[in-house]
């Protein structure tokens, strides 16, 4: 009889237990509903991608009349839209590129003009969006994709690396990577030791990934348009403080078909007592001070803006040692393995090796972790002065 009981009870206790369980399984639906509903969402509507222009118009800056100066920021939004407009297989990917319109305002406008299907917001996670970015390449697109600062690529290396760098040269040639991984490069103002790092040496010794450090805004549009439509990975290192920096800029440099070469030079100042070799921002500071030791001591300092890392277009160096007799060269990044020691080495395996007067000298970043503090972190990387004062004495004038 008790055993009768029981089994009575237990399918009893069931069907309570099942609906203490439905119960509580539609209350947490209606908390989660509530939840979702009382979360604001951003959204943006999709729609068909809108142009700058119509057909059969031109943009502004590339009428009759066109600027006479632009912005770096300017000059990278600019050549985006441009390719944008031109190829559909270009989109661009990245953190905060769309709805906040880029962290540097690269980006501004272009979520507006060619929807959200093209200039895509990502969480931050740099390993995956890279991933993505380096997969759409080869399947066939040509990604644009923004990190905040190239300090954060760090955590994409084996994809810019391994997956990017080597597919194209793996497959005999078959599967190409045009994606183009640009950002800020190098040493702020007062963002510390890990926000403040240049990566110019680390990615241009990497076989299969070309490198690019512009300094104007011409450098800027003409090598970032021709990155985004080269065959290879392309690393574009901008610099943060360079962005509200206005260049002059030519009609020619406007033009929608205006593109640099990849790979090749440019001598922004002609001289004949010392060749200084640079780029990024330290084009500006080798600039100053050949204006002033000209003024000064009548020194003649021919410039160099590098443009391209890799490939590293030595022969314009060779030439201008040659002319000069003596090389200096400036970044700002460490000393050790540094651009400036891998051009000097090249100098001294060339034919340029025997006009030489002097050793050749580096002026670089100090080697140590960025100091956060203002009164240290200035006195971290060279400027003006200290290049004024490294080719006195280079040249036995002090």
């Amino acid at each position: 009889m008790a055993s009768r009981a029981a089994s009575r009870l237990i399918p009893s206790a069931s069907r309570s237990i099942r609906s203490l369980s439905t119960v509580s399984s539609t209350a947490s639906k209606l908390v989660s509903r509530n939840a979702l509903a009382s979360t604001p969402v951003a959204r943006v509507a999709r729609s068909a991608p809108k142009f700058l222009v119509g057909q059969g118009q031109t943009r502004s800056a590339s009428s009759d009349e066109g600027a006479s100066t632009m912005t770096v920021r300017e000059a990278l939004n600019s050549a985006l839209e441009e390719e944008m407009i031109r190829d559909e297989t270009v989109f661009i990917i990245g953190e905060e590129v769309a709805r906040y319109n880029g962290a540097y305002k690269v980006t501004k406008g272009l979520l507006d003009k060619f929807g959200e299907d093209r200039v895509i917001d990502t969480p931050i996670t740099e390993s995956g969006f890279t991933g993505m970015a380096v997969g759409a390449a080869l399947a066939g697109l040509r990604p644009v994709c923004e990190f905040m600062t190239w300090n954060f690529a760090m955590q994409s290396i084996d994809q810019i690396v391994n997956s990017g760098g080597k597919t194209y040269y793996m497959s005999g040639g078959n599967v190409p990577c045009p994606v183009t991984f640009r950002g800020p490069n190098g040493a702020a103002a007062g963002v510390g030791a890990q926000h403040s790092q240049d990566f110019s040496a680390w990615y241009g010794s990497i076989p299969g990934l070309k490198v690019i450090s512009p300094w104007s805004a011409a450098d800027c549009r003409g090598l970032l348009k021709a990155a985004i439509r080269d065959p290879n990975p392309v690393c574009f290192l901008e610099n943060e403080l360079l962005y509200g920096v206005s260049f002059p800029i030519t009609k020619e440099e406007l033009s929608e078909d205006f593109t640099l070469p990849i790979g090749k030079a440019k001598v922004e100042k002609e001289g004949s007592d010392v060749t200084i070799v640079t780029h990024s921002k330290m084009v500006t500071h080798a600039l100053e001070a050949a204006e002033i030791l000209e003024k000064e001591t009548g020194i003649k300092v021919e410039v160099i803006n590098l443009r391209s890392i890799r490939p590293l277009d030595i022969d314009t160096i060779i030439k201008s040692v040659k002319k000069t007799n003596h090389l200096i060269t400036a970044e700002q990044g460490f000393p050790a393995f540094g651009v400036g020691s891998e051009i000097i080495a090249q100098i001294c395996e060339s034919s340029a090796f025997d006009f030489l007067d002097a050793p050749p000298e580096r002026v670089t970043g100090a080697d140590v972790p960025t100091p956060y503090a203002e009164s240290l972190e200035g006195m971290a990387f060279p400027d003006t002065n200290v290049l004024v004062k490294v080719i006195k004495r280079h040249l036995y004038r002090q």
